[in-house]
């Protein structure tokens, strides 16, 4: 089955509603290419590898959370950013980039899906634009103390964590945002959780974490938000009723 360019573009803004938001670059399509879609390609971020891993699998149209355009650009194509377009122009693809909107999805957006395999359920939300999530163990349970949380978080991502401070008790209330969100450490303090993780840490994070009892974890940007776009993308392609396929490109940063 095919669809559309313009009906996949409004079932994504369906979704993810990027009006409501404030954000560092353009949501939507970036770069417009065939109109009709076959298949949908997701990953992380529109670098030149899952370009061309998205050509040799066939896509259509690629749906990312980490676009090519960003504020504070110089806005010229050359090197890197001419090598990437050259590459989706000539094959006619589309490129779908999401960036706060899929952080903030209540289901399939980063949050969401990283909350679920950690086993959290979501209470409510804080920071900026509402985009951190705030809850505790989906089971009822607590975490005895956070070297058990930080053994979980490594078992689900598979890889070590950056972990600094001790609650000062068992935790029961957690919070996290996705991704470069360490300057939401301080309203994840102020919102009541004993444990916050993030994708990355900056230097007064540490401090922070020791002096106030709050444990943090730095779990890594890419893979915090590596499920996101599957998660949606393969909603969206199953509604429109065309082929899905997510492309892990590895990071370790």
């Amino acid at each position: 089955m095919t669809t559309q360019r313009a009906d996949l573009l409004a079932a994504f803004n369906a979704e993810m509603q990027p009006g409501r938001f404030k954000d560092y670059g353009p949501n939507g399509l970036q770069v417009e290419g065939r109109a009709e879609i076959r298949k949908l390609v997701s990953g992380v971020t529109a670098s030149r590898a899952l370009i061309d891993a998205a050509i040799a699998a066939g896509a259509d149209a690629i749906f990312v959370h980490h676009g090519l355009f960003w504020r504070g650009q110089d806005g010229t194509v050359t090197g890197w950013m001419k090598e990437r377009l050259k590459r989706l122009l000539a094959h006619d693809i589309n490129l779908f980039a999401y960036h706060l909107p899929l952080d903030a999805h209540p289901t399939l957006g980063n949050n969401a899906q990283l909350g679920q395999r950690l086993g959290l359920q979501t209470l409510g939300h804080f920071g900026d634009q509402d985009l951190g999530f705030v809850g505790h163990r989906a089971d009822g349970g607590v975490f005895a103390d956070a070297d058990v949380l930080a053994w979980q978080i490594e078992h689900v991502l598979n890889r070590p964590v950056v972990h600094v401070g001790q609650a000062r008790e068992a935790i029961e209330k957690v919070a996290w945002c996705t991704g470069g969100a360490q300057g939401f450490f301080e309203a994840a303090i102020a919102a009541g959780a004993q444990a916050y993780i993030t994708g990355e840490i900056s230097e007064p994070q540490a401090h922070l974490a020791r002096e106030c009892g709050v444990a943090y974890f730095a779990c890594g940007h890419h893979a915090t938000e590596r499920y996101g776009a599957p998660a949606m993308a393969a909603h969206v392609a199953a509604q429109l009723g065309i082929a899905h396929e997510f492309i892990e490109i590895d990071n370790p940063a």
